[in-house]
């Protein structure tokens, strides 16, 4: 069984998957305004990954006899400056999942909580990839550079890494 300070946790991180799925779902409709499908496409299958994450750590919660609380998702940025500004966003976003996924692995130990323990490796697994990938996307920004023809160089690098994932199973 799940302690309530575990519960509030999860329901915590709920709340932070659920505003990553919206925060994604925002960057795409930026992204499409821009013309730019392919990392429209990228962040809209982001937003649905996000979404599955909520939902997976929803079940758990609901599965362990406790209550997952539907969270209020706070209004995320719905302009933005560049490509290279959201990306820097979305990494630094990341980064938080990371940490607060971190404190989640913390949490179930100090409580010796033998059900979440094995919950969390995947999500710790799961960050490292999109933290990886995101510094993966930084990078080709940082190549491609900021001149009249970038945006369409970098789209098209983003829609070959849409390519890749689509091949992989389970995407």
């Amino acid at each position: 069984m799940l302690s309530e300070k575990m519960e509030a946790a999860l329901n915590e991180q709920i709340n932070m998957e659920a505003y990553a799925s919206f925060f994604y779902m925002s960057m795409a409709s930026w992204c499409d305004h821009q013309g730019l499908e392919g990392t429209a496409q990228f962040f809209y299958r982001q937003s649905t990954e996000e979404h599955d994450h909520m939902m997976r750590i929803f079940r758990y919660v609901l599965e362990m006899d406790r209550r997952a609380i539907v969270p209020p998702i706070e209004q995320p940025p719905i302009d933005c400056k560049s490509i290279q500004s959201i990306f820097d966003e979305v990494y630094a976003h990341e980064q938080k999942v990371t940490k607060s996924i971190n404190n989640l692995v913390n949490l179930a130990n100090r409580e010796n909580d033998h059900s979440t323990h094995p919950f969390m490796p995947w999500y710790v697994t799961e960050q490292r990839e999109e933290e990886a990938l995101i510094r993966n996307i930084l990078d080709k920004l940082k190549l491609i550079g900021d001149g009249p023809q970038s945006l369409y160089f970098i789209d098209k690098e983003i829609t070959e890494i849409n390519a890749q994932a689509a091949s992989q199973p389970g995407q």
